[in-house]
């Protein structure tokens, strides 16, 4: 089953992540399907940028955990920490580090992995009203792809650990003002302005763009790989404790 559209406008293209009964939860193979997309978008020469977002007015709730009990849970392979820059992660392409800029779009909710996969990306544009949160933390299942690595960095340690150990929902004002986003549009025009960024941003030089993401990620590649691995052995601790098997439940429960 394809769970994720695929749109080219001019250089730009537009990858959405289509499954708003669960709202754009991921689950494995949405995760594989995303993966190969952003590979195989990294390689065409005919697009620059990409735009990352979710149907139906909302961005990604994280993880499919309903998933789990019919064989369609997130990859968690275990990957020495060498191997695992370009690898696949639990959300799909979180491991990847592409030569063009990808922007994520925001509406509705981007939490738990949704606010991994946002934070991944280069650039975040944000409906007002949208919400980001470390929202697993609330049925005691960590961040486990990247968001431990990612968020720190672009909103400090203090603000980060906010966030990830309160597993409070900011919204796109207050993610702002924090760093986390970069643009705020309201109101209706919300797609065409995230469409016009992404069209700026594919004017500028490839070549420059990419020489670029590799002096602002380029240097820290072993930190990075290190801080991913660690999230993946924490990820194996917290799956084999009861508080979260417990968490999990009340989730499942709940929804």
């Amino acid at each position: 089953m394809v769970t994720v559209r695929v749109e080219d406008r001019d250089a730009v293209r537009i990858v959405t992540i289509d499954r708003p009964a669960v709202r754009n939860a991921v689950d494995g193979p949405t995760a594989q399907q995303l993966y190969d997309l952003f590979v195989d978008f990294d390689g065409d020469d005919d697009v620059s940028v990409a735009v990352l977002t979710g149907a139906g007015g909302t961005f990604c709730a994280g993880a499919d955990l309903k998933a789990i009990s019919d064989g369609r849970g997130n990859s968690v392979l275990d990957v020495e920490p060498g191997e695992i820059v370009g690898s696949l992660g639990p959300m799909g392409p979180t491991r990847l580090q592409l030569s063009k800029p990808v922007i994520a779009a925001v509406e509705g909710h981007a939490v738990a992995g949704g606010l991994e996969l946002a934070c991944w990306a280069d650039l975040r544009v944000a409906a007002r009203d949208a919400t980001f949160g470390v929202y697993c933390r609330r049925w005691g299942v960590p961040l486990v792809d990247g968001g431990t690595v990612r968020l720190p960095r672009l909103i400090g340690q203090s603000r980060a650990a906010d966030l990830i150990l309160t597993g409070r929902g900011v919204d796109g004002s207050e993610a702002e003002r924090i760093g986390l986003v970069n643009r705020v549009i309201g109101g209706a025009e919300f797609h065409d302005a995230a469409l016009d960024f992404a069209r700026d941003l594919a004017t500028r030089p490839p070549s420059a763009l990419a020489l670029t993401k590799r002096l602002l990620y380029g240097l820290d590649g072993a930190d990075f790989a290190e801080g991913i691995a660690r999230g993946a052995e924490v990820n194996a601790i917290a799956r084999s404790t009861e508080a979260c098997r417990e968490g999990v439940r009340r989730f499942l429960d709940k929804s």
